[in-house]
C-alpha cells in the first residue's frame, strides 16, 4: 500500500509540472511531440530525416533524452537545429521537471515545433507526461509484431505509430497486418504509418502529419 501511495505522489507531482509546461508551450503556440520507442527503434534516425525535410519550413528544436553520453544530440546538432541533451544517469524515462528545466534554455519565442526524444523504453516513458501535445511511438519491425499487445500502454497513449525499417521487411518474421490490427484494437482510429529512414518510404506523409499539427497549434 505504501508503494502505491508513493507512486501516486510521484505521478501527481509530475502531472502538475507537465501542466505548467503545457501552458508555457501553449502560450507561445509551440507544438510539442513526445517521441518514444525502444533502443534501436530508429528514433534519432527519424529525427535526422525529419530535420532535413522541415528545418527550412518550421522553426524547430529537439530535447534529447538518454541515460549517458551526448551521441544522439551530437547527431541532431549536425542538422543545424537547436538541441539540448538530458542525461538521466540510469533513469528509464524523462519527466516533466527535467523538460521544464532545460526548456528554459531554449528561445521559445523562436519555435514552432519542439520534439522530445525520450529514453529508449517501451514502458516508463508512456507513464510520465512531459507537457507534450501528443505522443508518437516508433516500432522497428526487427522488434517483432507481438510488441503492441505486450506493451499496450505506449500504443494507447500515442497519436501515431511509426513502423520503421520496412525496407528489410522481406528478411524479418514480422506480420505487418497483425501488428497494425493489434495497434488499432488497442487504440481505435490511431494512425499507423510504415516508414523507412533508409529508403525514405512514408517520411513525406510523416512530415505532412507533423506540419498539420504545427499549423493547427499556431491557429489555436
Amino acid at each position: 500500500m505504501a508503494q502505491i501511495e508513493v507512486m501516486k505522489n510521484i505521478l501527481g507531482e509530475n502531472d502538475r509540472v507537465a501542466a505548467e509546461n503545457r501552458a508555457m508551450f501553449r502560450e507561445r503556440g509551440i507544438y510539442v511531440l513526445n517521441l518514444m520507442g525502444s533502443p534501436g527503434a530508429g528514433k534519432t534516425s527519424l529525427l535526422e530525416k525529419t530535420m532535413e525535410r522541415l528545418k527550412d519550413r518550421v522553426r524547430m528544436a529537439v530535447i534529447e533524452g538518454d541515460l549517458f553520453t551526448s551521441k544522439d544530440a551530437d547527431r541532431i546538432e549536425l542538422q543545424g537545429v537547436p538541441v539540448i541533451q538530458i542525461n538521466t544517469a540510469g533513469g528509464c524515462h524523462l519527466d516533466a521537471p527535467m523538460v521544464q528545466k532545460v526548456a528554459k534554455k531554449l528561445d521559445l519565442s523562436a519555435l514552432d515545433l519542439l520534439i522530445v526524444e525520450n529514453v529508449g523504453n517501451l514502458v516508463c516513458p508512456a507513464e510520465f507526461a512531459v507537457g507534450e501535445d501528443e505522443k508518437a511511438v516508433v516500432l522497428s519491425i526487427t522488434e517483432g509484431d507481438d510488441k503492441p499487445m505486450k506493451y499496450p500502454l505506449i500504443f494507447k497513449e500515442s497519436a501515431i505509430a511509426l513502423l520503421n525499417k520496412v525496407d528489410i521487411l522481406p528478411y524479418c518474421n514480422f506480420d505487418m497486418k497483425a501488428a497494425t490490427e493489434d495497434i488499432t484494437t488497442l487504440h481505435p482510429g490511431m494512425k499507423t504509418l510504415p516508414i523507412s529512414c533508409t529508403t525514405g518510404e512514408g517520411l513525406d506523409e510523416w512530415c505532412d502529419w507533423l506540419l498539420a499539427r504545427v499549423k493547427a497549434k499556431k491557429e489555436a
